[in-house]
């Protein structure tokens, strides 16, 4: 449901923003632990489609980064790229800060934010990663540089708690000019991966 309104009622979010940041503000002790987060099983759908992401990106979003294991597989497999990861949790973001560890360049770094009212400018990134997250599709294409990519990807297919089916995203993303490029499966998980229409030359 809470996924329904975000795509097609963005305006309800409002209302569901206090009880989801509390939720996870009690939670964030011992997620990773609880959830497996950081697992193979839970990063293979992310992993699958970063393998479509091409050419490499130079600066990555990922909304909803919890404790950051999302980001830091972004970061991983491209490591050339700037990386950031939002949440609205800040003990998530505590969390995910307390990995990064010495990082004098500040290539990964992470903050509390809301993923409807993104503190970045339009185009500022060249991949969007919602991982286990409701896709906030308005920002997410914002904030993206055409020919970027999109991905939404769920650990455990249609069995994640928050789990958006492709017909709805095909439906939301290509109301803003991403069109689906690759969708597919990896471990026990789906991946959605999408593209912002290239600006002509």
């Amino acid at each position: 449901m809470l996924n329904a309104v975000i795509v097609r009622a963005p305006w309800a979010w409002p209302a569901m923003r206090g009880p989801m940041r509390r939720f996870f503000d009690r939670t964030a002790p011992g997620w990773d632990d609880r959830t497996g987060a950081g697992s193979a099983d839970h990063l293979a759908a992310l992993a699958g489609a970063l393998l479509h992401v091409k050419p490499a990106p130079e600066r990555a979003l990922e909304l909803g980064t919890g404790t950051g294991e999302g980001a830091l597989l972004i970061a991983r497999e491209f490591p050339q790229a700037s990386v950031r990861g939002v949440d609205i949790s800040e003990p998530m973001i505590r969390a995910a800060t307390a990995k990064v560890g010495l990082d004098p360049e500040g290539r990964i770094a992470f903050r509390v934010a809301d993923a409807s009212h993104l503190p970045y400018q339009d185009e500022s990134f060249d991949l969007v990663a919602h991982l286990n997250m409701p896709p906030f599709i308005r920002e997410s294409v914002r904030v993206l540089r055409p020919g970027g990519h999109v991905i939404v990807a769920s650990s455990w297919g249609e069995a994640t708690p928050f789990y958006t089916p492709q017909s709805v995203l095909d439906w939301g993303f290509a109301k803003r000019g991403v069109e689906p490029i690759s969708v597919g499966e990896a471990g026990g998980g789906t991946y959605w991966v999408g593209r912002r229409t290239p600006r002509p030359e």
